[in-house]
């Protein structure tokens, strides 16, 4: 694609009149959004048309709707709009110095990280972290974070850097009740008891019993839990034995509420990750982050 071909970037004015009707459904509230009149709307988003040799709309006498055509253009520009107004925004109002915007895994915020912020804030007074949870993998370039924590096998984060934090040791655990129960120690004993499952690691099990030569149950047939900490507080309340990583039940652990029936460790090739853009590497805030954060990470 040749970048400098101008037929390929329609004048913003069109997009912006085109993304204002899509978004709120009408070339009227358009108008009245962008502070134009309903007449200037129409003809740019009949310009817009003209330019791309497509309808954007359907047209019902006075009425308008968005048609397939116009929805996946609105779908394929609006982050790109977002972008450019993200940073235009950076420009004219520089983001303050000592605040970072971080999303994190909500098991790993509310176990791991959270405990831990009192001695960032002693050590860092002016420092902010604003923390938001967040599971899937997004796009830095139209997301207001500087930085994410991420778990996975590599550092994988398409266009980020990576800090390797530290590895995940899976421990089977069941509450202390369930075990004098069953009068379970050894890892064929954990069959006579239900055995739940984290939804993405549905195969845990089958993997673990695999480290005894055993066989394990069908990993379709368990029930699963979509997050660690309710898998923990299932496993607490007595509704069966799980794997779950070891720092987000170490409270638990500590307290005799969970016990590690038999002490052998899942083998699993994860860990955890603070990814952030190449451009943020030398911010001030991240910077401070980061060495703080690789310092809370060492014994670990």
């Amino acid at each position: 694609m040749n970048h400098d071909d101008r037929r390929r970037l329609p004048p913003m004015s069109m997009l912006h009149c085109f993304e204002a009707a899509a978004r709120l459904g009408s070339f009227s509230r358009a108008a009245e959004a962008l502070r134009l009149t309903q007449s200037a709307v129409s003809r740019h988003i009949s310009n817009l048309e003209q330019w791309l040799g497509a309808a954007l709309f359907d047209r019902n006498g006075r009425r308008v709707a968005l048609n397939d055509t116009g929805r996946q253009f609105m779908e394929e520009i609006a982050p790109a709009l977002a972008a450019i107004r993200r940073a235009t925004g950076r420009l004219m109002d520089p983001e303050p110095e000592h605040v970072l915007e971080l999303a994190v895994l909500p098991g790993f915020g509310m176990r791991w990280l959270a405990p831990r912020l009192p001695r960032l804030t002693q050590l860092h007074p002016d420092l902010v972290v604003n923390i938001a949870a967040r599971v899937d993998v997004f796009d830095f370039a139209r997301e207001p974070f500087h930085a994410a924590i991420h778990v996975g096998g590599a550092p994988d984060w398409p266009g980020a850097q990576h800090d390797m934090l530290f590895h995940e040791h899976v421990v089977p655990v069941i509450s202390p009740e369930l075990q004098a129960e069953h009068g379970i120690t050894t890892a064929a004993d954990l069959l006579r008891v239900p055995l739940l499952v984290q939804s993405s690691r549905r195969d845990a099990w089958t993997r673990w019993f695999a480290l005894f030569g055993m066989s394990g149950p069908d990993a379709q047939s368990l029930p699963g839990v979509s997050h660690f900490l309710m898998l923990a507080q299932a496993v607490k309340a007595g509704g069966g034995a799980a794997l779950i990583p070891s720092f987000l039940i170490a409270p638990e652990l500590e307290a005799g509420e969970l016990v590690i029936p038999v002490d052998r460790a899942l083998g699993e090739d994860r860990s955890y990750w603070l990814a952030y853009p190449p451009a943020r590497k030398r911010t001030k805030a991240l910077a401070l982050f980061r060495e703080w954060l690789a310092g809370e990470c060492a014994p670990v």
